[in-house]
């Protein structure tokens, strides 16, 4: 036995070693971290599962829980305040031309005229780009042909210069056209015809070009633009009627807006329910004339716009009406207060009488010395030099001293003599 046990002990460590050596052999080589992670997660998932009821509780319980109130330090202001410029600024002026439109649009001192009134608005459009400082316009925009939206915009021409000009056609038989043309080739580069798609940019301002020439009527060849500021939007719509609203929706143009420039005046057959139901405006505006033959606006296109819950403004009971947008929702303020059942009764109804005529406000140059000396008959609509012989016959309260150019007064809508010709 004594001898035995030697043996005994040999042969233990023998298999001790064997074990050792099998267990360093099986060791496994160094891990690449994402496996660690792998093992480390699974090794945890596996702790949590034997601690807990189900692997779903325990990857909940990991989750930190929300509270009621948001973190203001990591709230992320809207991506739309932060593409406009910290000075930026956008501004709309309906100006109230009577049964005409006339806007003037100004966004980061950039500046835009869609449509002027009537020839016998020229000096007032004058009056107002130089009233408010304006000295240059980017974009002119005839909507379409008609007198009382391109015959005042000569005295915009003749104000200002201008890079692009803008309407349906370039040519139409009017006096009034004619007029605008030649002045938008002089002082407009030229009349440029867009089409549906196109985009410009006034400033931090996008204008897209809904819809042009969509029918073979005058009124429905007008261009319908959308001008689009931070989350704010505004429509014009010109005097288009039922058949470009419907191929404006035909095409599946995005007509969401804040404020609509309601289509012609007001009238019965513009701003149809299925139109007025994609914009979905919290403002109209409807420039339109006091006592008009028309009876804009109609009581359907009225009705229309109560039932879709649109607050209304018009040119003939507020006066001017100004826009002003922060990128994220409009104010408006104008001349003239009006009580909702004034603004919501149909034009027909507000008054009988003809709205009295109004003479053109004289344009004086702001220096005396430069231009030429001429007498306005505002009755007769004629202009003179001083020395003319029409002159001594023409009554006192008729007379109207202007110092200018001949052009500034065609521009206005007066025509020179036929005995001095000035």
């Amino acid at each position: 036995m004594k001898r035995l046990l030697p043996l005994f002990l040999a042969v233990i460590l023998c298999f001790t070693f064997v074990g050792c050596s099998e267990a360093n052999d099986q060791t496994p080589q160094a891990e690449s971290p994402s496996e660690t992670i792998t093992q480390t997660e699974s090794e945890s998932s596996t702790a949590s599962t034997e601690e807990t009821t189900s692997p779903t509780e325990a990857t909940t319980t990991a989750i930190p829980e929300t509270t009621d109130q948001p973190s203001t330090s990591s709230t992320t202001p809207p991506a739309v305040a932060e593409q406009l410029p910290v000075d930026s600024s956008f501004s709309i002026h309906f100006i109230d031309v009577g049964q005409a439109d006339a806007a003037l649009v100004e966004c980061d001192g950039h500046y835009m005229m869609i449509d002027g009134g009537n020839k016998a608005d020229s000096s007032l459009i004058y009056s107002v780009l130089r009233n408010t400082g304006v000295t240059k316009l980017d974009i002119v925009v005839g909507t379409h042909a008609h007198e009382d939206h391109i015959g005042g915009l000569p005295g915009a021409f003749n104000y200002t210069t201008t890079d692009l000009t803008l309407c349906p056609t370039t040519n139409y038989d009017s006096d009034a056209f004619n007029d605008f043309k030649k002045y938008a080739e002089k002082n407009g580069g030229g009349i440029t015809i867009p089409s549906a798609g196109d985009t410009y940019t006034l400033g931090s301002a996008t204008i897209d070009i809904l819809g042009v020439n969509d029918g073979s009527d005058t009124n429905n060849t007008s261009i319908v633009l959308k001008i689009t500021y931070g989350s704010t939007a505004f429509l014009f719509t010109g005097d288009a009627e039922r058949e470009v609203e419907q191929a404006i929706l035909n095409r599946g143009a995005d007509l969401s807006a804040t404020v609509l420039k309601v289509g012609h005046h007001g009238s019965d057959t513009s701003t149809t329910y299925p139109f007025l139901r994609e914009i979905m405006p919290e403002y109209a505006i409807i420039s339109v004339g006091t006592g008009n033959s028309y009876g804009h606006p109609t009581d359907n296109n009225l009705s229309r716009l109560c039932d879709a819950e649109v607050t209304v403004y018009r040119t003939d009971l507020n006066g001017d009406i100004y826009v002003t947008s922060d990128g994220q929702s409009v104010s408006i303020f104008s001349d003239k207060t009006a009580a909702i059942d004034e603004i919501m009764t149909p034009g027909s109804s507000v008054t009988t009488s003809p709205p009295a005529t109004q003479k053109p406000e004289p344009v004086q140059n702001d220096s005396p010395s430069e231009g030429t000396d001429y007498i306005v008959n505002t009755n007769t609509g004629k202009f003179h030099y001083p020395s003319c012989s029409s002159v001594k016959k023409m009554k006192e309260s008729n007379k109207m001293f202007f110092t200018g150019t001949r052009d500034e007064l065609i521009s206005q809508g007066y025509n020179p003599c036929g005995n001095c010709h000035p």
